[in-house]
């Protein structure tokens, strides 16, 4: 197994990226830690992983507030030994459909300001605790992206470009301790959406007729990518994106 006595942290992982990552890490041996302000959610997910064999933890943390993640990354190395993997997936509270020209600035900065500050205080928690190790894996996911002109993602974008960037600059930095900072770039997820998102539907066919392969990607191929990205057999990959859009996005 890939991740095998490995502790990997998954802040948002009620949703469903954050769910589809924890039991991929679960199923290649990691002791996943389920994080989010949900504890509903977090516990349906740590129910499929235990019944699977799988090993999960789980913790209502809010992860904007960095005194509650530096407290619960402290409490989980304490008891386990190590915070090897983790990556910050949380809702950002994006508007979609509203050109930014009748955006108001709340909710234009909102997913800005979430995503960046998630991030940051997530990533900051890990690397403490990985520089003394001298090893881990910090992951995002989303990434830049071509602009979309009939569509229209408020700030959300400019969000997850930000996330990228700080990545990257992280990863110059904890690079000399053994620690590797790596984004999933995706266009998006054609089964990630809520059911009741009206338009669900339409935006993963659109997703899909524009990739090259003729198919977006999908939630397991999202856990399959990040425990790969995690592993070893990705220990050259650090300060860049992984392309995970099917031929969306080509460089």
């Amino acid at each position: 197994m890939l991740l095998e006595h490995k502790n990997a942290v998954v802040y948002g992982a009620g949703g469903p990226i954050g769910g589809a990552v924890a039991r991929a890490f679960a199923r290649e041996g990691a002791r996943v830690h389920l994080v989010g302000r949900t504890l509903d959610k977090l516990e349906a997910v740590a129910a499929s992983i235990r019944e699977a064999g799988g090993d999960a933890q789980t913790a209502v943390v809010d992860a904007l507030d960095e005194g509650a993640v530096d407290a619960h990354a402290d409490t989980l190395v304490e008891r386990f030994g190590s915070l090897d993997v983790s990556l910050c997936v949380i809702n950002a509270g994006e508007v979609f459909f509203t050109p930014l020209a009748e955006m108001s600035l709340a909710d234009f900065e909102q997913p800005v300001i979430t995503l960046l500050r998630s991030a940051f205080i997530t990533a900051r928690a890990a690397a403490r605790h990985m520089i003394r190790q001298r090893s881990g894996v910090i992951l995002s996911f989303g990434g830049s992206g071509a602009p979309l002109r009939d569509f229209f993602l408020g700030g959300f974008q400019v969000g997850l470009a930000a996330v990228e960037v700080f990545g990257r600059q992280l990863a110059a930095e904890l690079g000399p301790h053994g620690i590797r900072v790596v984004t999933l770039q995706s266009s998006g997820v054609v089964d990630a959406f809520a059911a009741d998102f009206a338009a669900a539907s339409e935006i993963a066919d659109d997703i899909s007729s524009k990739a090259i392969l003729g198919r977006g990607a999908t939630l397991a191929d999202v856990g399959n990518v990040a425990v790969f990205a995690a592993s070893d057999h990705a220990r050259t990959i650090t300060a860049t994106a992984i392309n995970i859009t099917a031929g969306t996005e080509v460089p």
